[in-house]
């Protein structure tokens, strides 16, 4: 519906490796002014990395399309993640080849005092 409407869709999954998550992890755990973004559930649902693995394939699979595709992004290093996306971005902006509107009035006959 919002691609039927003129709505331009993306979609990003950032993907981390496990190595990487762990490391991320161990310095949150290992950093005090970190601790406030640690929870439990972070360590407990690490024993289900790969059945979420298994379940992001199958979402990535069935829920990309041709108008609104998912974009796997490798997330490891951040700096790289947003170089990736910021071109993704930009390249889909210039693809829609924007241009500012027509003036309503004939703007030659304006003039302006003091």
């Amino acid at each position: 519906m919002l691609v039927e409407s003129g709505t331009v869709v993306l979609k990003f999954f950032l993907h981390i490796s496990k190595d990487e998550q762990k490391a991320r992890l161990e310095s949150r755990i290992s950093d005090p002014t970190k601790h406030w973004k640690v929870m439990e559930s972070d360590v407990r649902e690490r024993a289900y990395w790969d059945d979420y693995m298994q379940a992001y394939e199958v979402m990535l699979q069935k829920c990309s399309t041709d108008w609104a595709p998912w974009h796997v992004i490798p997330a490891n290093k951040k700096w790289y993640r947003n170089l990736v996306i910021t071109e993704c971005i930009v390249e889909t902006l210039r693809k829609l080849d924007m241009r500012y509107p027509e003036p309503s009035v004939d703007i030659t006959k304006f003039t302006i005092g003091d």
